[in-house]
């Protein structure tokens, strides 16, 4: 991968990285759907599912396989001919999700979702995550939710990737995630905003507790 990440664009450096995947597997992630937003899903009805970032597709498929109609948007079209891909493994019905390769710093929607959800939505060159996530919020129909699943931190093995130093970077805190969308408290509820430790496995083998930052936000 290029070293001059501050110099990449956000789709040359996202292409880049799916480029570079796992020997044994051929994808960049597991695989597997993130546990809080199959944890969040699954207490909610079916409906429509927005998933921002969607990256290999795992959240979408999870989603669409129980019942959700998912637009599923990413930057990277390596990315999207993976998931599409895995969909088409994994059984999800034509149709039941709309896979959008597309930067969502111009994308625009018109529709409203019962469901948006953005996990680990970050970015190691520039991308305005605040204005997208804000104006995602806007596309959260009456009853329905928001959920940011977010790093609360590097993982420990970070600083050894490509032998790279870490980027000056501070991981927002739940209650300025909250605050950072600019929401109306008359039209929304916090439903979650915490904390919470995960186990992880590095990319060889290491193991570590990471802690995520969890929103769940309810439009009223």
């Amino acid at each position: 991968m290029d070293s001059n990440v501050d110099e990449q664009t956000p789709e040359h450096f996202w292409e880049a990285r799916y480029a570079d995947t796992n020997a044994d597997t051929g994808r960049v992630w597991s695989g597997r759907v993130n546990q809080v937003l199959a944890d969040v899903a699954a207490a909610l009805p079916a409906g429509t599912a927005l998933d921002l970032g969607c990256g290999e597709g795992s959240d979408a498929i999870w989603l669409a396989l129980r019942g959700w109609s998912v637009t599923a948007v990413d930057i990277s079209s390596t990315a999207i001919a993976r998931a599409r891909e895995a969909a088409a493994q994994a059984g999800v019905a034509d149709g039941r999700i709309r896979w959008q390769a597309r930067d969502l710093a111009s994308w625009g929607d018109p529709g409203r979702y019962d469901l948006v959800s953005a996990s680990f939505f970050h970015s190691p060159v520039e991308l305005p995550r605040p204005e997208i996530l804000s104006r995602a919020a806007g596309l959260v129909g009456p009853g329905g939710r928001m959920l940011i699943l977010s790093h609360g931190d590097f993982p420990p093995w970070a600083r050894d990737h490509d032998g790279h130093e870490l980027p000056d970077h501070r991981f927002l805190t739940p209650d300025e995630e909250v605050d950072q969308l600019g929401l109306d408290p008359g039209e929304w509820d916090v439903e979650i905003a915490e904390t919470r430790p995960r186990a992880a496995t590095g990319p060889d083998g290491q193991h570590a507790v990471l802690d995520d930052v969890v929103v769940l936000l309810r439009r009223h």
